[in-house]
């Protein structure tokens, strides 16, 4: 799986099918936790590009809550992208759709932690700064 350190504070990873995807993300939460212990401060928020899978299993999802767990005791984001109807659907089963972060795309996940927009609280993606 390639992680991209798209800049000092933002991790892309771009995860494959099984067998790569329990062994990329155990990779992932290990370099993650790694700089943890190092000090909270260099830990990334991490986009999670699904673009390449086609299905989850409980395991992966389980190492997904893991990677949340550790960025949200460090008041980072993660935010899932490029998810199909079958990975959508397995979200929506377990609950999940409420509980992590989502986008279309990896730009979109981009703008949003840029420009520090959490959809989970808009769902309706408009902000209430228009005027009427």
């Amino acid at each position: 799986m390639p992680i991209k350190s798209w800049s000092e504070t933002i991790t892309i990873a771009e995860l494959s099918d099984e067998p790569m995807f329990s062994e990329d993300m155990d990779s992932l939460v290990d370099r993650i936790d790694e700089i943890r212990h190092e000090g909270d401060a260099g830990v990334p928020d991490v986009i999670i590009d699904l673009s390449q899978v086609g299905t989850v299993n409980s395991s992966n999802l389980g190492s997904l809550l893991r990677l949340r767990k550790i960025l949200d005791a460090t008041n980072r984001r993660m935010i899932i992208c490029s998810i199909g109807d079958t990975i959508w659907s397995a979200m929506i089963a377990t609950g999940l759709d409420r509980i992590f972060s989502f986008a279309s795309d990896v730009t979109t996940a981009l703008a949003e932690i840029q420009l520090g927009i959490d959809l989970k609280d808009d769902p309706g993606g408009e902000s209430e700064t228009a005027e009427g």
